[in-house]
């Protein structure tokens, strides 16, 4: 699919340095959790010097269906979406994607709540296969968010076995602030390592939830 392949092209060629100030791809506006418009999110990106943004809402993509940030050229599409996997909560972020594809709608949320409040997105019953799936039937391209997260013991064999599913990246620069930095069971130069041992994509984003902050500490 020509439009996969340009996102896959885009995102192989940023590297760690654009990351630093001035690419983010994990952001949230109040289309989900975050406090924000998406119109704010892309002024104080502009007036940061950014030159790629992508607001990844929790399980939906109406941030982009009601505004007109698209008209930026400076915006990428994207998703986070909320999964069960070996019975951990994943978090697959989709970028790229066509956001009237009837797949990728299928498994957005349809309620408010169910992009917002943590109690309701954990009975969620999505399955990585079915949203790597939906974000490939889309255009887009199917990245693990902030993998040190996750409680796992052995974390190259539970990144490999989400490849083998057709994952296409790994978040490879996140700050992993506030409560990530609590749970985080695995370090930021282990994930990079199992991104380049499997020769995939490596992505970055603050996860703002207000005014867009530093990846790097």
């Amino acid at each position: 699919m020509d439009e996969q392949r340009n996102i896959i092209e885009i995102l192989r060629g940023l590297t760690q340095e654009d990351f630093r100030g001035h690419v983010d791809l994990h952001m949230h506006s109040n289309f989900s959790d975050g406090k924000l418009t998406p119109e704010e999110l892309l002024k104080d990106a502009q007036d940061k010097g950014y030159r790629l943004i992508a607001i990844a809402d929790h399980n939906t993509v109406e941030a982009y269906k009601k505004t007109n940030i698209l008209e930026s050229a400076m915006v990428i599409t994207a998703i986070e979406f909320d999964c069960w996997y070996k019975g951990v909560l994943v978090h697959l972020l989709g970028y790229g994607v066509d956001i009237n594809n009837e797949e990728l709608l299928k498994l957005c949320a349809k309620t408010k709540k169910e992009t917002e409040a943590d109690i309701v997105r954990l009975f969620n019953h999505r399955h990585p296969k079915d949203v790597i799936k939906a974000i490939h039937s889309a255009g887009g391209a199917a990245v693990l968010a902030h993998p040190a997260c996750y409680w796992a013991i052995n974390l190259d064999h539970f990144i490999k076995s989400l490849i083998d599913l057709g994952l296409d990246g790994v978040e490879s620069y996140y700050p992993y602030r506030r409560h990530r930095g609590i749970i985080k069971f695995h370090s930021a130069k282990t994930v990079r390592k199992i991104a380049q041992k499997y020769k995939v994509i490596m992505t970055g984003g603050s996860d703002s939830h207000g005014e867009i902050g530093s990846i790097f500490h």
